[in-house]
């Protein structure tokens, strides 16, 4: 747990409180606080109350929350906050296949959906070396459709470990986003559930399972970001069901 961010109180008790804004979006938030207070400066006042709305959105957007990830080498974690509205066996993107990347083999790709209201910081599923990165421009449909994994802008991240395991991720753009921010390069050492970079208003992140490793999540449910585990190595036992 990163206990360097939390408030605690003497005793021992944690008190709540609003997390720390990432300093990617600190210059948005600072921009809409100026746009805020020029519009009550001026006298527009209902305009000006509509832009404190959009100012606290904008900093609740950029929040990077404390996240207790999980200490378990066979652990494959969410990358990302938001729902999961796919799961399918599908061929890994070319960008990440070949004796060098996943295979060729179909593989369980799990895909979680970011709203607008969602934490956007994403978060590595496993601990290892960044292979490779790679980012694709494209379009800007919904990132809920499926075609959003082939037409829209992207980028392709793939994890190897220690052992040689290879985990593939993919951050999509979506309807309203309009930049993927990447904070790891090729060759960077990462930890599981470090982050990894983030996508400014509303998006989606594909991870793609690696052969004999079952989904331990559903349709419907939703993920939080280095905490929730999407599968465990080797582990074939499959869950069905929609989340209620």
């Amino acid at each position: 747990m990163e206990n360097d961010e939390m408030t605690v109180a003497l005793g021992g008790n944690v008190k709540w409180r609003f997390p720390s804004v990432h300093p990617e979006g600190v210059k948005f938030g600072l921009i809409a606080a100026a746009i805020t207070l020029a519009l009550f400066l001026i006298g527009w006042e209902i305009p000006g109350w509509l832009m404190v709305m959009v100012t606290i959105w904008v900093f609740a957007f950029f929040r990077d929350p404390v996240r207790a990830v999980p200490q378990d080498e066979r652990a494959i974690i969410a990358p990302a906050d938001g729902l999961v509205t796919l799961i399918q066996r599908v061929p890994p993107p070319r960008e990440m296949a070949g004796a060098d990347g996943l295979g060729d083999r179909p593989m369980v790709r799990v895909s979680i959906f970011m709203s607008v209201f969602d934490v956007h910081i994403n978060r590595t599923p496993i601990g290892g070396t960044v292979k490779s990165v790679v980012y694709i421009s494209g379009k800007f449909v919904n990132a809920d459709l499926d075609k959003a994994s082939e037409d829209n802008e992207r980028q392709h991240i793939l994890v190897e470990r220690h052992d040689g395991v290879r985990i593939g991720f993919t951050q999509i753009a979506g309807l309203v986003a309009r930049r993927i921010v990447p904070f790891v390069k090729p060759g960077d050492m990462i930890a599981a559930g470090q982050r990894i970079g983030l996508i400014r208003f509303g998006s989606r992140v594909d991870v793609y399972l690696p052969e004999g490793t079952a989904p331990r999540v559903v349709l419907g449910q939703r993920t939080v970001a280095g905490e929730t585990i999407l599968g465990q190595m080797g582990d074939m036992r499959v869950i069905s069901g929609i989340q209620q």
